[in-house]
């Protein structure tokens, strides 16, 4: 494979060996090239974050109860008014077509028939209308939500917002966490650059901003860049144009739930962007049950960040978290098998959800947070 290349050979089939979350990462290893797995796979600085999410979640120990009455159990979860058949929604990733030629796509469509929800990028490879196309008419699907960069082109993103309604979007994810990028040391060093067949498709006519004639001693990122940043108001001007409901992407201050509330967001994910941005920041785990105690059940919450294990999603639930978005380990069974692969991750995370409730003595998830051996609030 050719360095800043995405893999040219379509993989559909499961590789052999491959039975946890762990194993399709570390065969994901191999099928993408170094550059592509630093983009996609890599986190900012030090990765400290990164490897912090998951072990905060390891961290956290069950207390299994006994000979408890199990028939009957599920899954099932209430979000934004509906009823969805488990708490898994793939998180919003740009650029899948680098991981398959298949892209978006594919992981479209083993998300619709394994009953996930999926959050669609604005920084995605393939046309949002093709995306809802193929995931709305599953009848078992989860939810299909559009996230959403602030733009500095307001005609533009009111225009974007407007497509994803128009095609069927049930949300909008504001990412409110990287007003600039992270200082993304593995990226750099692997020389990645985006390949000529792969861009953000849907920003396509989108105007760039004004570039400032900066001063001698002024800043490119204080006194340029972030003059365009979104700020609160924006929020609210989002609010004041759509119909769709807003969940705010990237809350771990209790401080900034209770302002999203106040702003009018519809639901909070508590994301720390699985430390592509700021290393160091707080990991998810502990960052939850402080959001939950902020927001009192006013709007449901989400959170991502380090999920690999059934186990994971079960302690989620008991922190405070209505459900919970996958990141990375989507995009390892995407490079493995295309929607095979995806299907594979997604139907792996909700069987050991199942056999973690039934271990735990937990029949509902409303009863998830009597599984955990450390209050959750």
């Amino acid at each position: 494979m050719t360095p800043h290349s995405s893999p040219t050979q379509v993989h559909t089939s499961l590789p052999e060996g491959v039975a946890t979350l762990a194993d399709h990462e570390h065969h994901a290893r191999g099928v993408l090239d170094a550059p592509t797995w630093a983009y996609l796979c890599g986190a900012a600085a030090d990765e400290l974050t990164l490897a912090r999410n998951a072990e905060a979640w390891q961290s956290l120990e069950l207390l299994p109860r006994v000979l408890r009455p199990m028939a009957g159990g599920h899954t099932r979860v209430d979000l934004l008014g509906r009823t969805w058949a488990h708490p898994l929604l793939v998180a919003p990733m740009a650029y899948q077509r680098l991981a398959h030629p298949h892209g978006e796509q594919a992981t479209a469509l083993a998300a619709a028939a394994l009953g996930a929800g999926m959050v669609f990028s604005t920084q995605a490879s393939m046309p949002l209308e093709q995306i809802a196309t193929t995931f709305l008419p599953e009848p078992g699907r989860g939810p299909l939500w559009f996230q959403l960069y602030l733009q500095p082109d307001r005609d533009f993103t009111r225009e974007l917002v407007q497509r994803a309604e128009s095609a069927g979007f049930e949300a909008l994810v504001l990412t409110v966490d990287a007003p600039v990028q992270g200082a993304r040391d593995a990226e750099r060093r692997a020389g990645f650059r985006l390949p000529a067949h792969v861009s953000a498709v849907n920003l396509v006519g989108m105007r760039p901003p004004p570039v400032r004639a900066l001063h001698p001693g002024q800043s490119a990122l204080f006194d340029d860049l972030l003059t365009h940043a979104p700020g609160w108001e924006d929020v609210a001007w989002l609010r004041s144009i759509t119909r769709l409901p807003i969940l705010l992407k990237g809350v771990l201050h209790p401080d900034d739930a209770r302002q999203a509330i106040a702003s009018g967001a519809s639901g909070l994910i508590v994301s720390n962007h699985g430390g592509r941005t700021l290393d160091t920041a707080v990991t998810t785990a502990k960052a939850l049950p402080c959001i939950a105690d902020a927001v009192q059940g006013d709007v449901p919450l989400l959170v991502d960040g380090g999920i690999r294990r059934g186990t994971d999603v079960l302690k989620a639930i008991g922190l405070g978290a209505s459900a919970v978005l996958i990141g990375r380990p989507v995009l390892h069974g995407l490079a493995n098998a295309g929607a095979t692969g995806v299907a594979h991750v997604l139907r792996l995370l909700r069987d050991e959800l199942e056999i973690a409730m039934a271990l735990t003595g937990c029949r509902t998830l409303a009863e998830a947070p009597a599984t955990l051996t450390q209050s959750p609030r």
